[in-house]
């Protein structure tokens, strides 16, 4: 993985960078990853910086834009102010509308640093930081992790008086994970400033141990109330342009999606099996309360045949139902219908506190694909055996691999659920007649989890396998 695929960027994005802990270092990473591309910031840059770019073009105020559309088609190019002791001074706004302008018209990415930190992993922002601009279209909070378990002094946070007052402890006191994400998440910390909008990361750098890597992982599902994806690194700083540093990129969290497929007619079966009683209930009712359970952002209950008794069954529970109408021209209707739906801006209600969801992202009706869900799992109504503990493996695997689909393997054979990668939504949103989501299995890369439960390998189509399922009884 690299930063331009966990970014889940726009073709010419235009990306601001703020925080703390690597911002420079993952900035001048991502636009070598993107060159040929443009480099600016709108407050200082250190001298010391500047090698990290091709060229550098000084931008003095009141002058014209320097001359730089010829060279702009290779390797990075930095714009900044003049030099003022070590450092070189940001852009004003309209220097960097002007430089969007140049982006946009020669199809340029547009990266730019927008906050200062005085070289130390954690700052809160001062009243008037961070200065970003209001056409960006993403940005990226970024904290050093080294910043953790330290004092809350001056000699770790830049405003650390400010950091204090955002997560509520007192000066002195040791700086701890939670604290961190109460900052980032506060409006007057790392949300500060941001564009209605512009997807919003946090980037977790300086993860070098495992025991900082299980605590920016601990924090992630909070964040993810209030940010589109939490990506947990150790991006290593360039000293130059041909040094090429040694990062890694150890995990990406993203809001992932429940589709249930509920909408099959049972005709095989002569009754419809999503209602068949479960350990005292009906089996989509088991199967949306496991997806509930394990955490998932939001859960979408696709119904057809029988859809007013399925919907009664499902009465009480934070998810949201999409009728097929098209049920009965097959399984790729349902798989359509549940995608189409997330990449709806649909007001999904908040789930219920025990789940992690009860407020933020999803009561604002941010959850759809547009709005940052990084995946959905296509659950079967009549598997009502499925833990909640195999969902959370594929999304624990997706987000340290980001494979475009995730499926258990279960006695050499593949099983469901299945994880599919926002990337693969198109593609499904094409197939047609009585599949499901196997018709794209060719044209991805499937990473199989080994699972010993044969039990996801059960489906019920007859009596004699209803009688079988109930009697193997519930597994985790």
């Amino acid at each position: 993985m690299n930063l331009s695929q966990v970014f889940r960027l726009s073709n010419s994005p235009v990306v601001a960078f703020v925080g703390a802990g690597g911002k420079t270092t993952a900035m001048f990473q991502l636009a070598r990853e993107l060159a040929p591309a443009l480099v600016a910031t709108t407050t200082h840059l250190g001298a010391w910086q500047v090698s990290l770019a091709d060229r550098h073009f000084i931008w003095y105020a009141g002058a014209p834009m320097p001359e730089m559309e010829s060279q702009l088609g290779a390797g990075v190019t930095l714009v900044t102010g003049p030099l003022e002791a070590d450092r070189y001074r940001g852009l004003s706004p309209a220097q960097a509308e002007t430089l969007r302008q140049l982006a946009g018209y020669h199809d340029l990415p547009l990266l730019i640093e927008a906050d200062g930190a005085r070289q130390k992993p954690l700052k809160a922002p001062a009243a008037h930081e961070p200065p970003i601009p209001g056409f960006v279209d993403t940005v990226v909070v970024v904290a050093g992790l080294s910043g953790l378990n330290r004092p809350l002094t001056d000699e770790t946070i830049h405003r650390a008086e400010i950091f204090g007052k955002l997560a509520d402890r007192q000066m002195g006191k040791l700086v701890t994970a939670e604290m961190l994400a109460a900052v980032l998440a506060h409006p007057d910390g790392g949300l500060k400033n941001i564009p209605a909008g512009a997807r919003r990361i946090v980037l977790l750098n300086q993860a070098d141990t495992p025991e900082l890597q299980a605590q920016a992982g601990g924090i992630s599902n909070s964040l993810l109330l209030s940010f589109d994806a939490v990506v947990i690194a150790n991006l290593m700083p360039a000293s130059s342009i041909v040094h090429r540093p040694s990062s890694t990129i150890y995990a990406v969290h993203e809001p992932i999606a429940g589709v249930i497929l509920a909408a099959g007619e049972s005709s095989r079966f002569g009754k419809p099996k999503q209602l068949l009683d479960y350990h005292g209930q009906p089996f989509v009712r088991k199967v949306a309360q496991t997806a509930l359970e394990a955490g998932l952002a939001a859960v979408i209950v696709v119904t057809g045949a029988h859809a007013e008794l399925v919907e009664v069954a499902l009465e009480g529970l934070s998810i949201v139902v999409i009728r097929n109408q098209e049920w009965s021209t097959g399984q790729s209707s349902s798989i359509k219908a549940g995608v189409s739906a997330l990449t709806l801006p649909l007001p999904f209600p908040p789930l219920p506190s025990p789940v992690g969801r009860g407020k933020g992202r999803v009561a604002e009706g941010r959850v759809g694909i547009g709005e940052g869900v990084g995946a959905a799992i296509f659950l079967l109504a009549d598997q009502p055996q499925v833990t909640a503990h195999v969902i959370r493996a594929l999304v624990e695997r997706h987000a340290t691999e980001r494979a475009a689909i995730v499926a258990p393997l279960a006695a050499d054979r593949r099983a469901n659920p299945v994880l599919f990668d926002c990337n693969t939504f198109d593609d499904l949103l094409a197939i047609t007649g009585d599949v499901g989501g196997r018709a794209i299995f060719s044209k991805y890369k499937v990473d199989y989890i080994t699972w010993h439960d044969e039990s996801l390998l059960f489906d019920v189509d007859t009596e004699d396998d209803y009688h079988k399922l109930l009697a193997w009884g519930v597994k985790d």
